[in-house]
């Protein structure tokens, strides 16, 4: 683990938690350009179990991804790196409005550019939501294990922890079953 490649983690955590707004689901669309096609830190199917896991665990999914990340490429003191890279941001910009929002709430620029700001977070993280799609249902199980927990979670109080450890018993015991099958 050399200085430079904690710089790095940083760094990079450092634009993107500084370059995104609307939560850590908009953030997905930055860490996966960021992560997987200009660092080449982890592939496609790698991020995708990060994203999981980061939703599985408590905190910000992109924190947590963070976490993973540098981890993976600097072991404990690369995850330290990577997760005060994404949170000096948030911390740094919230101090800021915290101090001056009163003053600018209520006018009428500040009210369009939110609004502005937040449809185009639903755009970035639908994109994000048919890219990985794409990568992560790969066949129709997989697909109608998608349709239920697309149902559970936007229709029913179960909460979205419960889903995904559901799904994740649901994938060992397909695996399981479809190995005995081709066996």
């Amino acid at each position: 683990m050399s200085i430079k490649k904690l710089a790095e983690l940083y760094v990079s955590f450092f634009k993107i938690g500084g370059l995104t707004f609307g939560g850590g689901l908009a953030m997905l669309p930055m860490l996966q350009r960021e992560i997987v096609t200009d660092r080449k830190w982890c592939t496609e199917e790698e991020i995708l179990d990060m994203y999981a896991i980061g939703q599985c665990t408590p905190g910000i999914i992109a924190v947590n991804t963070a976490t993973f990340v540098g981890f993976k490429q600097a072991g404990v003191i690369g995850g330290i790196a990577g997760t005060l890279g994404m949170i000096s941001p948030s911390l740094i910009i919230i101090c800021l409005i915290a101090s001056i929002l009163q003053n600018f709430i209520n006018y009428p620029a500040v009210i369009h550019a939110l609004s502005g700001i937040r449809i185009v977070v639903c755009g970035m993280m639908i994109n994000t939501v048919f890219t990985m799609a794409k990568k992560g249902i790969v066949d129709k199980i997989g697909g109608a294990l998608f349709v239920a927990a697309f149902i559970l979670a936007c229709f029913t109080p179960v909460p979205t922890a419960l889903i995904i450890v559901c799904a994740g018993i649901a994938g060992v015991i397909v695996n399981k079953f479809g190995r005995r099958k081709g066996a």
